[in-house]
């Protein structure tokens, strides 16, 4: 059913549909309540989109006029590569449009961009309990096995 769905970069007038979206996706990885993104994060992600000097992109899939799902990505650079990476940040669909192929068209959409960039690798992260997302994940990328490590600062 993605035939009726279209992928486009996010434009201004989006900001009402995107936002349950982001929404959304912050509320899958508890980020609510006492953890909840500062709304001054929100605001500057939304302006990062629209600034030419930012590197940090976003796609949205729209069906039926409505948005459905949202990728965003960033470029960064490496010490291992000249040309820049691309991390693929979030990427949320709502619950009436999974299990119809738009988070794959996303990440393709991604890998799309990225070649048209000249980035030599796509990557991203996600949780091990996240065994929806990863069954995905494993049909159109690599396991890389490389853990994770933070500290909050």
């Amino acid at each position: 059913m993605t035939d009726a769905v279209t992928i486009r970069p996010v434009v201004l007038s989006d900001y009402d549909q995107w936002r349950p979206l982001w929404d959304g996706y912050n509320a899958f990885y508890e980020r609510e309540g006492p953890t909840a993104l500062a709304e001054e994060v929100t605001a500057m992600t939304w302006a990062r989109f629209f600034d030419a000097y930012e590197p940090v992109h976003a796609l949205v899939a729209e069906a039926d006029g409505k948005l459905i799902g949202l990728v965003h990505f960033l470029y960064h650079r490496s010490t291992t590569a000249i040309a820049p990476l691309c991390y693929l940040q979030d990427l949320f669909t709502s619950a009436q449009a999974r299990g119809r192929g738009v988070g794959r068209a996303l990440i393709e959409a991604v890998y799309d961009r990225a070649r048209q960039a000249g980035s030599p690798r796509v990557y991203w992260q996600t949780h091990e309990t996240n065994a929806t997302a990863r069954r995905l994940y494993d049909q159109v990328a690599d396991l890389s096995g490389f853990l994770v490590y933070r500290r909050i600062l």
